[in-house]
């Protein structure tokens, strides 16, 4: 039996949400994961799997965007804060160009709600996705039960995910196995 064809979506890596200055930084959980996402996108880039760089955009003075009544702004359009946090930064950098590479905008939670992300893995005929990134329990938890609804089999990696929310991570986690299959790598 051959492997599925899979893809990796880093979701919201960003400085605003990872660095210890960031607007809405999940802190030291995200910057311990640092090491372990940044090397599973090495493992996706060498093997030319599809790497979706699955990154949140918000507009300064955007009125009508839900998330302005429950979190400060954040990863504002063309700011430093919108920027990938740490070492993932050079290595996005230096692979950017290349055609499994994929830097996609999000206005949601979800890397499906409003975008192409759906049509792109369909494309390449991707059975499963593979997710790593920021929080847990929002933008990864709301990508994988849209990845899980639209029939792909999805793998959470317990080590390149954090939450500012120590209870909502391990809840999540949990509703990832238990409720949506998803393989806990």
């Amino acid at each position: 039996m051959t492997e599925p064809k899979k893809a990796l979506i880093n979701i919201d890596y960003t400085r605003d949400f990872v660095a210890e200055d960031g607007a809405l930084t999940c802190g030291e959980p995200g910057r311990r994961i640092e090491a372990e996402l940044v090397a599973i996108t090495k493992r996706f880039l060498e093997a030319g799997d599809f790497v979706v760089f699955a990154v949140d955009l918000h507009r300064a003075g955007d009125t009508l965007h839900p998330e302005t009544k429950l979190f400060p702004p954040h990863n504002l359009e063309g700011t430093a804060g919108r920027r990938l946090y740490g070492a993932l930064e050079p290595l996005y950098e230096a692979n950017r160009d290349a055609a499994h590479v994929y830097w996609m905008d999000k206005t949601r939670y979800s890397a499906f709600a409003g975008t192409d992300l759906e049509l792109r893995l369909r494309a390449r005929h991707i059975e499963q996705v593979h997710l790593v990134g920021v929080c847990t329990d929002i933008c990864v938890l709301h990508t994988a039960v849209d990845a899980y609804n639209r029939g792909f089999a999805v793998v959470v990696h317990e080590r390149a995910v954090a939450s500012f929310d120590a209870e909502g991570h391990a809840w999540a986690l949990r509703h990832f196995r238990g409720s949506i299959g998803a393989a806990i790598a």
